[in-house]
């Protein structure tokens, strides 16, 4: 919608983990690069964890896609697996076939495969996201899983993604054994303010931005504040901070466009997402959003604000409910009366707009 507007290719802040807009700052890139290590050295398993939306995921599809060609990366997404789910789905992923067998012997199975494949010179790493929902006899079988060895290499490299829960089950005391092999912890902190707008300036660029600086130094601080510094956050405030500064025809996005972005995240509506609501800055005003598509212009007026006492013409008044009789329809049929009695009947609200109450003026002088 608004990509033409500020000349980009694509959406900048798409919340989907898309690694052309990878972001090495933040320590981000070392955590990437002290991954790669990790896996080409059998470091045994290793464990990344953050907050919801800190950036997990992308970090594990980049860790995917940076690896050598003689590594094969297993992902697996689904953390609900039992024990037995997923030596099976190792398998899978491996074009390996296992029969319904014992499990001692589907373990024997898998890991004559993975012989066979480091024979060949291949490495084989587990990518394994939402870690910290797997069962705890499903942690336990990748503990055996971290076995598989010869007398020099590990058969098996396994990555744990997960959030701060992870840690806390690991810290348990049956899980003392499985905590014991974890070589390589890493924690991926939320950005702080100056990392947001890095952020932020990257993505923009990243989408093919080439102007200057869009977001403005009081919008960063407020973006960077409602976000908390979860790039998740960043991402979905960021979008609409941009859809309401191109709603207002305005090519900065200022720390009210922000504050528009972050009312309509964090208090829902019918409306919500909707280019008009942040044109209106949550506030209630009926204005731009009908300008940028070519309707008429309706005048800014915040909901329940009375009208204007300079417009009212002579024999102007006010009705109000006890104008109303049996039978009236209530006081904007009063109203309705004062205009053919040759007044203006200016009650104080508009009824197009905001329809009056039983006991409330309604406004037909506009």
């Amino acid at each position: 919608m608004y990509f033409e507007y500020f000349g980009l290719n694509e959406a900048p802040f798409r919340i989907t983990p898309h690694t052309d807009f990878f972001f090495a700052g933040a320590n981000r890139g070392a955590t990437l690069e002290a991954l790669i290590y990790a896996i080409l050295n059998d470091q045994g398993i290793v464990r990344v964890t953050g907050e919801v939306g800190s950036g997990k995921t992308m970090l594990c599809r980049m860790l995917a896609e940076s690896l050598p060609e003689h590594v094969d990366t297993i992902y697996l997404a689904n953390p609900l697996l039992s024990r037995d789910e997923i030596i099976y789905a190792l398998a899978d992923e491996l074009q390996l076939k296992l029969a319904a067998e014992r499990p001692g012997a589907l373990l024997g199975a898998l890991q004559a495969h993975l012989i066979e494949r480091h024979a060949a010179g291949r490495h084989v790493v587990a990518l394994i996201d939402e870690a910290h929902a797997m069962p705890p006899d499903t942690l336990e079988q990748i503990r055996l899983l971290s076995n598989l060895e010869t007398s020099r290499d590990k058969l098996l490299q396994i990555v744990l993604f997960g959030q701060p829960e992870l840690d806390e089950m690991l810290a348990r005391a049956d899980m003392r054994q499985l905590r014991d092999r974890i070589t390589h912890s890493f924690r991926l902190e939320p950005l702080v303010r100056d990392d947001v707008a890095e952020y932020i300036d990257f993505r923009m660029r990243a989408a093919g931005y080439r102007g200057p600086t869009v977001f403005s130094p009081a919008a960063i601080r407020r973006l960077a504040r409602a976000s908390q510094g979860l790039t998740r956050r960043v991402n979905i405030l960021a979008d609409k901070s941009l859809l309401a500064a191109f709603a207002a025809n305005s090519h900065q996005v200022t720390a009210e466009h922000v504050k528009a972005a972050v009312r309509d995240t964090d208090a829902p509506s019918p409306s919500r997402g909707s280019a008009a609501s942040l044109a209106l800055g949550g506030r209630g005003y009926r204005r731009a959003w009908a300008a940028r598509s070519g309707r008429a212009v309706v005048a800014d007026q915040p909901s329940g604000q009375r009208c204007d006492p300079r417009r009212r013409g002579p024999g102007h008044r006010r009705g109000t409910a006890a104008d109303a009789g049996p039978g009236s329809g209530g006081p904007v049929a009063a109203g309705n009366r004062g205009r053919k009695a040759g007044s203006a009947g200016c009650t104080g609200r508009r009824p197009d707009r905001y329809p009056a109450r039983p006991g409330t003026r309604a406004c037909r002088c506009h």
